[in-house]
């Protein structure tokens, strides 16, 4: 007697995407130093019909989310819950930002690197993609050996 084969989470999500008729998602990754970069990728990626998630903000520029009070008062239109307050705080954000990133690998149906420079979070970002079996492009194809 034969059993019906159990379908993998990752299986059923491309199966609901597919029955869903959701477009191809494309998750932006690479530093932070190139959301410029990325809003434009954003833009041809959207333009050319597929579904964009990538970096919410920067954690090095202003934000609202600041640990000097100098920098937290420069911010102060910012609601005062948002601020962060300790160093431990910041880190654990950095680790919940870092989750919800690998969440939207994992949502994706591809990753585009952006930029002309690979640090070790993109690498990490880029071996995690391809762990997955996720299909790695890049704006600068030259940096892709450095992957």
């Amino acid at each position: 007697m034969s059993y019906p084969q159990q379908l993998t989470p990752e299986q059923k999500l491309a199966e609901a995407k597919q029955h869903l008729s959701i477009p191809h998602i494309v998750v932006i990754c690479g530093s932070t130093r190139f959301m410029a970069e990325m809003a434009q990728a954003d833009l041809r990626e959207t333009v050319a019909g597929r579904i964009v998630v990538k970096p919410g903000f920067d954690m090095k520029s202003p934000h609202g989310l600041s640990t000097d009070p100098a920098d937290a008062e420069a911010e102060a239109e910012v609601d005062a819950p948002t601020q962060i307050q300790t160093q431990a705080q910041v880190q654990a954000l950095k680790v919940s930002l870092g989750e919800l990133h690998r969440a939207k690998i994992r949502l994706a149906d591809e990753v585009l690197i952006v930029g002309d420079y690979i640090g070790d979070s993109t690498r990490a970002e880029i071996a995690y993609a391809r762990s997955l079996g996720k299909p790695v492009r890049f704006t600068h194809p030259e940096v892709a050996h450095d992957s």
